[in-house]
């Protein structure tokens, strides 16, 4: 019975616990900045949708409504600037924690085959190498791999933890590399809306990937820009190729985006006010924490996106967090993300004004 758990390395988080009870124990409560999770209330007409469709007593399909793939196609075209995307190319999933855990497995790896992700990295890439009994591998520069046995290379940009955005010019060469190895690249985007000191692009942007999907998979979440992390919606967008064995594998599964779901997300990427009010409040969480944080003697990395900021004092990141937790102030330590973070910390902008006012003024007094 544990032959499926002894593959996977243990869960991180729970180190943490130690350092979250120092920090609740702070007389004016703990700034929990460690979980990139979304603290902000679902837009109004978000949940005005999901409450229309409550009453959903059938079995919603694996591939979505006619209205979701028409929302997918569109947004993916308006947002990224895709090109002639249709109902083939887009695929709806249950958050895109489970797809990323679970996509070597349902593309068929296994021993033999490599999984390749980013020096620092999301922990699950590795996940979803290992539940596939797969060899996994990480990169400084994917086109120095040895792409004989590498069969899915993840892209993220913007990254988590570093925020670091990789550039139109290295998109496009590492796809013209994969595509030249017969590599199937899946780019994990989910912070693509969350840009600050840079422009993030996407892999289906044809300036990348030169009008053609083919050998491409785009990653997209609501839970950043919507904040529906609690609605688990998600997304995929690129070669048809993969979409539909995908699609068939997903049916016998039943990994069906809930019916409620879908409406939510039809109305969600139907409006971009709402993701420019809640860019707002990060921006403004961002340059607040940024700015105590340098006044306390950090030095901060990369962070030109996404929901984090990237911070070392020089010193190994647990020293950090313990420093942290003394004055109420939880983040995550950077060797959760791969040896290469070990003298860093993951702040995250998702805490209320509130809160981080709360460590604006302990990182300041």
């Amino acid at each position: 019975m544990s032959a499926v758990s002894d593959r996977l390395p243990a869960f991180p988080w729970d180190k943490l616990e130690p350092y979250k009870k120092t920090a609740a124990a702070h007389p004016d409560g703990i700034v929990d900045l460690s979980v990139g999770t979304p603290v902000d209330p679902v837009p109004e007409h978000i949940q005005k949708a999901l409450i229309a469709a409550a009453d959903s007593p059938g079995y919603p399909t694996v591939w979505g409504t006619p209205e979701l793939r028409d929302a997918l196609t569109r947004w993916v075209e308006h947002r990224l600037g895709g090109r002639g995307v249709t109902h083939r190319h887009v695929l709806p999933v249950v958050g895109s924690k489970e797809l990323v855990a679970w996509l070597p497995t349902q593309l068929g790896l296994g021993p033999g085959d490599q999984v390749a992700f980013p020096r620092l990295a999301y922990p699950t890439y590795e996940v979803g190498a290992r539940l596939a009994c797969a060899e996994h591998v990480a990169y400084d520069d994917p086109t120095e791999l040895d792409p004989s046995r590498l069969k899915l290379l993840w892209l993220n940009s913007p990254s988590n933890p570093t925020g670091r955005v990789l550039s139109k010019e290295e998109l496009t060469r590492i796809v013209a590399w994969a595509r030249e190895h017969g590599v199937l690249v899946l780019s994990d985007e989910c912070y693509i809306e969350l840009g600050w000191e840079a422009d993030p692009v996407s892999v289906l942007h044809p300036d990348v990937n030169g009008g053609s999907y083919d050998g491409i998979v785009a990653v997209h979440s609501l839970s950043k820009r919507s904040n529906l992390a609690g609605y688990r919606a998600a997304f995929l967008a690129g070669d048809p190729a993969v979409l539909g064995p995908l699609l068939q594998i997903r049916k016998h599964g039943g990994m069906m985006t809930p019916a409620p779901t879908q409406a939510a997300v039809v109305a969600a990427l139907g409006d971009d006010e709402h993701v420019r009010v809640q860019r707002e409040r990060y921006a403004a969480r961002r340059t607040a924490l940024r700015d105590a944080l340098l006044a306390h003697g950090f030095r901060i990395e990369h962070s030109e996106a996404s929901l984090y900021l990237w911070a070392t004092r020089d010193e190994s990141c647990w020293d950090t967090v313990a420093h942290l937790a003394d004055r109420g102030i939880l983040v995550a330590p950077g060797d959760f993300y791969g040896p290469a973070g070990d003298r860093f910390v993951r702040v995250a902008l998702t805490a209320t004004d509130e809160r981080v006012r709360a460590a604006v003024t302990r990182l300041t007094a």
